[in-house]
This record gives C-alpha cells, structure tokens and sequence, in this order.
C-alpha cells in the first residue's frame, strides 16, 4: 500500500487548541497585576502571618 491510502485510511487528528487562542486573545477589563509582584505578595503575606502568630 503507498503512503497515500494509508493516510486516507487513518482517522483524522482532533484540532488541538481550536478556540482557545481566540479565547486569550480577547482584552480584559480589570487590574492589571505582574505575575512577580502576585507572587512577591502572597510571600510577604506568609511571612507576615507567621510573625505575628509568633509575637502575638
């Protein structure tokens, strides 16, 4: 059998990702926040808590 039939043959792939880069295309209303400085605050949150759970 060639190469063509074969492939004639196979089910076709899924489309992968169909709409999801139109999805994150779309602009947001909202705060605009950087992933560093999220990630900076849930830190200096923590130490926080832990602080004052040993002060207080």
């Amino acid at each position: 059998m060639s190469k063509k039939k074969k492939k004639e043959k196979a089910a076709p792939m899924p489309a992968a990702s169909a709409g999801l880069l139109r999805f994150f295309e779309e602009e947001t209303e909202g705060v605009k926040v950087r992933p560093e400085m999220l990630v900076g605050l849930a830190v200096a949150l923590i130490i926080m808590c832990v602080l004052a759970h040993v002060f207080f």
